[in-house]
């Protein structure tokens, strides 16, 4: 006997009902991939007193991150891809070089943002979109100002956060999580190559170093974070106890060797072998003595 076709359609539409009232489940939502990009949004502000502008709903107005020659593009990473990455902003305009005194002198910080999710790809009739969301990335751009010009530490360290997903194929899908980006070397800003003097109508040159993390946390062994870069600090006494050591090791393989490894080489040849003397002597030895020579 068939299903009824009233209870059928009756089933067919509470399922319907239930499904569009339960929540996006997170893996339904949209995630990227590796190498997709992520373009950078800053806060924009004002350049004479540098508070955020707000658009007409009353919400704070994101911009694109200014332009970079290397691209012709605004700033944007790729999901996972870590490596060197340069940004050269063709001329600092007057509006943008305060802008950059309010960065520097820490009045105003150069508050961006990436979006966590790519855009859906989904639309759902009758239902809206969900509402995108975005992770805090800070600039912390470190310089000093001068009457009639900045220096800046151009070079930033960029380190992003991610939230993967469970697959099998390499370089797995996910979601971002959390960023920060800092200037390097700021207490050497007045000297070496990763600085700039900077005035109204200079370019300006800036390269990023970006790492990813595969997880919120920084990696741990043991509960502690591991610092894989140059090693401990070096005191005197570690420097005292490897000398003493060495010492110690080179006059034990010394008495080793004069006290039994020479004795017993000694007592196994002849006196002969031992000296210059052995031929041609009285028949004795078989060492570098004199040969004689056939007279013609």
């Amino acid at each position: 006997m068939g299903f009824p076709r009233a209870l059928l359609v009756a089933t067919l539409a509470l399922a319907t009902r239930v499904l569009a009232d339960a929540p996006a489940h997170e893996n339904t939502l949209p995630s990227y991939h590796y190498g997709a990009p992520i373009r950078v949004e800053c806060m924009n502000r004002s350049s004479e007193t540098g508070e955020h502008i707000e658009n007409s709903a009353h919400e704070i107005q994101w911009i694109p991150f200014p332009v970079c020659n290397e691209t012709s593009e605004p700033l944007e990473f790729q999901y996972g891809v870590e490596g060197e990455q340069n940004c050269t902003v063709a001329m600092v305009s007057d509006p943008f070089f305060h802008l950059l005194e309010f960065y520097i002198h820490s009045d105003a910080p150069l508050s961006c943002r990436l979006p966590a999710r790519p855009p859906p790809h989904v639309e759902v009739v009758g239902e809206a979109l969900p509402e995108r969301e975005y992770i805090p990335l800070v600039f912390a751009l470190a310089g000093t100002l001068q009457l009639s010009h900045m220096h800046i530490s151009t070079h930033m360290n960029v380190l992003l956060h991610s939230t993967p997903k469970h697959h099998i194929h390499p370089h797995d899908s996910g979601v971002l999580d959390s960023g920060t980006a800092y200037s390097t070397s700021p207490l050497t800003h007045m000297e070496g190559g990763a600085t700039r003097r900077l005035v109204i109508g200079d370019p300006l040159p800036l390269s990023f170093s970006v790492r990813w993390f595969p997880t919120p946390a920084l990696p741990k062994v043991a509960g502690k974070v591991e610092w894989a870069g140059m090693g401990g600090h070096i005191y005197a006494s570690t420097v005292f106890y490897s000398i003493v050591s060495f010492m110690t090791g080179a006059v034990l393989s010394a008495v080793y060797f004069f006290g039994s490894v020479l004795p017993r080489r000694l007592r196994g040849r002849g006196l002969g072998g031992a000296t210059p003397l052995g031929y041609g002597v009285g028949g004795v030895g078989n060492g570098w003595g004199y040969q004689k020579r056939a007279i013609d």
